[in-house]
């Protein structure tokens, strides 16, 4: 089975159209559309019904299309497992990443990986929004935040438990809550958008409604009036490692409940094709998480 084939379907379905998959590898339709049927009468089966400018997928198609994943998949594993590791990454590698995260972890591993590689460019955007990363061409996007559904393709980083916190002083003054109803009584910072923390007491989901005097768009403002004392907060383990670490904000745990845990993510716009620097980049994030965690 010819792989340039596999790969032509697999094309075909991310851009909807034999034509669009055309543009995007730089064959012509008649082109795209031999390739396919070629593929189709090897296997012995019609994998994609065709219209003039759109596409759906048959049975058989979408029975196809994890197996024609995988196959690409191990294709470049293999070639990664034998092409020279020392050679240098060039172009240009553009990253997002949520504010606090992106300094603290994912910049520093840019930095490292542009001191070894003359050749390699880097475009870091910081934002705690949601950023479009097909349309603002994005390499690779760090989400901490649950992911929907999606056909982005996404790589597990590291756990990233949340984890309730409190200046020491602001829990002098008005005490440990040791239950979830105990919130009821205590100052708790807030994020636009977000009318409820979640908790879990064994295998239940619990959202606890919360509103506070201090409410913010920013994680960053989160973490600083935390640190100033004005109250309980709720963020991700990586945002506060250092803070925990050194004292200066103190875990706050409740008998009754715990955070709902998530995880760090490299997100992805496709699988296939995946230049060198980003899955170098992935690689690296993987293992600075990996470090700083030990």
């Amino acid at each position: 089975m010819d792989l340039s084939d596999v790969s032509l379907f697999c094309s075909i379905v991310s851009a909807g159209s034999l034509s669009g998959a055309g543009r995007q590898i730089g064959l012509s339709p008649m082109a795209v559309s031999r390739g396919l049927a070629r593929l189709e009468e090897e296997l012995g089966v019609r994998l994609v019904h065709r219209t003039t400018r759109t596409l759906s997928l048959t049975p058989d198609g979408e029975t196809f299309l994890p197996l024609a994943q995988a196959m690409l998949d191990a294709r470049n594993a293999a070639v990664a497992a034998f092409t020279d590791q020392t050679e240098s990454l060039s172009g240009v590698l553009k990253v997002t990443a949520p504010n606090l995260i992106g300094r603290s972890l994912v910049v520093p591993v840019v930095a490292k990986l542009m001191a070894a590689n003359p050749l390699l460019q880097a475009d870091v955007t910081l934002t705690d929004g949601i950023v479009d990363i097909v349309a603002s061409g994005i390499d690779v996007a760090i989400r901490v935040a649950p992911l929907p559904p999606s056909e982005l393709i996404a790589v597990k980083l590291a756990d990233n438990p949340r984890v309730l916190c409190a200046a020491p002083g602001y829990l002098e003054m008005h005490g440990y809550p040791e239950t979830l109803s105990d919130l009821n009584g205590h100052s708790c910072l807030t994020l636009h958008g977000i009318g409820a923390w979640l908790f879990k007491r064994e295998k239940e989901q619990i959202a606890k409604p919360m509103s506070g005097r201090f409410s913010t768009s920013s994680v960053e403002a989160e973490r600083a009036a935390c640190l100033a004392g004005a109250g309980i907060a709720l963020l991700t383990y990586w945002d506060v490692a250092e803070d925990l670490g050194g004292g200066s904000l103190v875990e706050v745990t409740l008998r009754d409940v715990e955070p709902d845990r998530l995880a760090i993510w490299a997100v992805l716009p496709t699988r296939h094709h995946m230049p060198s620097r980003v899955r170098n980049f992935v690689d690296q994030m993987k293992a600075r998480f990996e470090s700083a965690r030990s």
